[in-house]
């Protein structure tokens, strides 16, 4: 991955920061886009398309780990945290948000653009983001625009349903146990709660499978979880 080719998106409200950063990335060949707030960073990810994010988390309309976790759920492009905020706790939640490394203001240039290369090194080795598109079957899930659609016709999801959905694509040929889907979907404290899975399961299947009694995709693994298959 060539600096000269790298789009980079610089989350910052306030100006003068956005700025210097926006200076410094380009004077080392990089290719920079701007948002100052939450929203317009969401819109710019998906319209712009860049391969990294260099992201505040004080932001006007909301904080950056909002960001961080609306972006994993389809993409794995590096996230770089750039924040007056130095406390453990901070870190911790942005970190187990999604994040790949934090940054705490006030930084130096040596430091930021090192940071900079070394996830970029690490995301070319682990083959970078995740395609936005998933399609099987009938269905087309893009994941950047939160949509799904079976032959050509919009599908509503609720929010736990897409959820799940997004886990389960994410995981695509692996077999994913019970705790492993409650976990990610539920949260820790829904780990024994397998009957929500079967339900939801039984929902995706209703909405989504050619022949719900004979799933093609959504797969049980008997005893132990569920399966994505394409």
């Amino acid at each position: 991955m060539s600096e000269h080719q790298t789009g980079i998106l610089v989350v910052e409200d306030e100006q003068e920061i956005r700025r210097f950063i926006r200076q410094t990335l380009e004077r080392a060949g990089y290719r920079v886009f701007e948002a100052a707030t939450l929203r317009q960073a969401l819109d710019d990810v998906v319209a712009r398309r860049p391969e990294f994010v260099v992201l505040d988390l004080g932001l006007p309309d909301g904080d950056g780990t909002d960001f961080v976790r609306a972006v994993r759920d389809w993409s794995r492009m590096p996230v770089l945290i750039l924040s007056a905020r130095s406390d453990e706790a901070n870190k911790i939640t942005a970190l187990d948000a999604g994040a790949d490394d934090y940054l705490t203001k006030p930084f130096s240039v040596g430091e930021l653009l090192a940071r900079v290369r070394a996830l970029l090194r690490r995301a070319e080795a682990g083959s970078g983001a995740g395609a936005a598109q998933v399609r099987f079957g009938e269905v087309e899930v893009d994941l950047a625009r939160r949509t799904v659609t079976r032959g050509g016709e919009a599908v509503h999801l609720t929010a736990l349903e897409y959820r799940l959905l997004v886990v389960l694509l994410a995981n695509a040929g692996k077999v994913m146990t019970h705790r492993q889907l409650l976990r990610e979907v539920w949260g820790a404290a829904y780990v024994d709660s397998t009957h929500y899975l079967r339900i939801y399961v039984g929902h995706l299947r209703q909405k989504l499978e050619a022949d719900p009694t004979q799933p093609a995709h959504l797969r049980t693994e008997i005893g132990v979880g569920y399966r994505f298959q394409l």
